[in-house]
């Protein structure tokens, strides 16, 4: 009868210097195997001793049958080094290092204590072995954390790195804020992470502009190295697992901005200043770029092809000596490279003045709508959203329409002019679906609000002048209706600053920068919105608050 060997497992993984244990079966062959190894010992009870030292390394063992050296079978060890835990610049981040020998994939698993609880997004081994580090984030300030790398071998086995601990520290000195989130008994919040962009009551001293909080308000994780006399809006996390900050001076909008790209750490990976900018629509043929920019300012947005839309700030004489500013909306390609601009002069009424002017649209905000490749701009000072032909680069700029009071379409569901909105900030899409019938929800802050003839604001019966509130609109594009299907009043007027989304569990998230300076998460539904979650911000302004899944793309805490 022929003889055959078969060991199990046939893949295993094993640190440097451990023990796997190893079988063997054989058919018609009761004299068993002699064992060998290309790295470590292995006993003839088919105990395997990997080698010791710090170099991973993928070993095979073969078992070989006795009664027929012709037949062996042979198991796949991956030996893999302990991985290191290093400090960063950051005292709350830590850098986890490993070498697999093999391809796979490593992610950590970190936590106050042996349960661990949370972890990293995943990252590739190099296909023939190789180094992989990790950012470890999302650690409270002066806490000792538990650490733990899993390597996820191609073959299918995992190998999990002795547990390791590491002790944060303290953020540098800066502003002083208090951050407190409360839940409402009974009630359940989006799970995830709060990041905060904040702008502090003075400029002189540092202050981190980003903060990632948990929902009880302890931080997580903050960006620190501000360029002084700047402020921050907005900070986003990139697909990358990066930050993009943007920094600006405030008189006016731009003015010395600095648009930067930093890791988890907070070492720069890129940046651009306003410098840079005007140096790059210099050298730039595309139509309209031959223009001079303040800087960046208070939005941007990376569409899924890689390329960054921005807001920058310009000036034009209007005829009598007065400078106005307004704005430009500039495409830049992977390479930072402008692409496409569009520019507020050429296709808005400089003679429309409701707020503001000089300072005339101080756009705020830019979203993509993925489902034309266009692109709808927050101008606050004109209480206009504005959709622009973007056509993902291809569009002639034109106006698609303008949404708002004056604009081109009729309010249903609401008093016009009331419940339009005034001086709004921080639009986002509610429907999955971005144009013809969509819903979009933002923050309208009220500054300016018109009344309806005969409606005297603050008098006796009548609604106060001075209200914000967070709309949700429907918008039919086609038929040029926008009708207010939710309009919570907020919990005090924010005369500046905000933003809304709806969440996941479809709870309406908001901010309000200054008044009462809190973040809502609230259900949706008629009448009084019941809180569900709520943060209090004290010592520095959210410019804006906005609910994420964790500190890294893809993974939910």
């Amino acid at each position: 009868m022929p003889v055959s060997v078969a060991v199990s497992p046939e893949f295993a993984a094993v640190a440097t210097g451990h023990t796997s244990q190893i079988t063997a079966s054989v058919t018609n062959d009761a004299s068993g195997v002699t064992w060998s190894a290309t790295a470590g010992t292995i006993n003839p009870d088919g105990d395997y001793t990997a080698p010791t030292g710090a170099q991973s390394t993928t070993v095979t063992v073969t078992a070989t049958s006795k009664k027929d050296p012709t037949k062996s079978a042979s198991a796949t060890v991956h030996v893999v080094a302990p991985g290191q835990v290093s400090a960063t610049a950051n005292t709350q981040v830590a850098l986890y290092s490993i070498s697999p020998g093999a391809a796979g994939n490593v992610s950590v698993q970190f936590g106050p204590d042996l349960n661990y609880g949370l972890k990293t997004w995943t990252q590739p081994v190099p296909q023939a072995g190789g180094a992989v580090s990790l950012f470890v984030a999302g650690m409270k300030a002066n806490s000792t954390y538990h650490l733990r790398g899993v390597v996820q071998f191609s073959d299918g086995t995992q190998f999990m790195d002795p547990d390791q601990t590491f002790l944060t520290g303290s953020p540098p000195p800066g502003q002083p804020i208090t951050i407190a989130g409360t839940t409402t008994p009974g009630m359940t919040p989006q799970s995830g992470v709060e990041l905060l962009d904040l702008i502090p009551p003075s400029l002189t001293t540092p202050y981190a502009p980003a903060v990632v909080t948990d929902l009880s308000g302890n931080i997580l994780w903050g960006y620190y190295p501000t360029p002084m006399g700047l402020q921050s809006n907005p900070a986003k996390l990139l697909p990358n697992g990066h930050f993009l900050i943007n920094f600006s001076g405030l008189a006016p909008d731009g003015v010395n901005s600095v648009l930067r790209e930093v890791d988890l750490s907070g070492a720069l990976i890129w940046q651009m200043t306003a410098a840079d900018l005007n140096a790059a629509l210099a050298a730039a043929t595309c139509a309209g770029c031959n223009i001079t920019v303040l800087g960046t300012h208070h939005d941007f947005d990376l569409l899924p092809n890689g390329h960054l839309i921005v807001i920058a700030s310009t000036t034009q004489p209007d005829g009598s000596r007065t400078t106005v500013i307004g704005d430009v909306v500039i495409d830049l390609d992977q390479n930072h490279k402008p692409v496409w601009l569009w520019n507020e002069f050429k296709y808005l009424d400089i003679n429309r003045q409701p707020m503001g002017y000089p300072d005339w649209t101080h756009s705020n905000a830019i979203i993509y709508s993925a489902d034309d490749g266009n692109l709808i701009v927050s101008s606050r000072h004109q209480n206009w959203l504005i959709k622009i032909d973007y056509e993902n680069g291809t569009g002639n700029g034109n106006i698609l329409w303008k949404l708002g009071y004056q604009g081109d379409f009729t309010l249903l569901g609401g008093t016009d002019p009331t419940d339009w909105f005034y001086a709004q900030h921080g639009p986002s899409f509610v429907s999955k679906n971005t144009t013809g019938k969509f819903t979009l929800a933002l923050f309208d802050n009220g500054n300016d609000r018109v009344f309806p003839l005969g409606v005297t604001c603050d008098a006796t019966g009548e609604p106060p002048c001075f209200y914000s509130s967070v709309p949700i609109f429907q918008i039919d594009e086609t038929a040029k209706t926008a009708t207010l299907v939710f309009n919570p009043v907020a919990p005090s007027y924010s005369f500046f600053g905000g933003n809304t989304a709806v969440l996941s569990n479809g709870n309406l998230e908001f901010c309000e920068s200054a008044g009462s300076q809190e973040i809502d998460e609230v259900l949706q539904q008629q009448g009084a919105p019941q809180t569900v979650w709520k943060m209090l911000i004290t010592g520095q302004f959210p410019y804006r608050g906005q609910r994420i899944p964790s500190l890294y793309p893809g993974v939910q805490w």
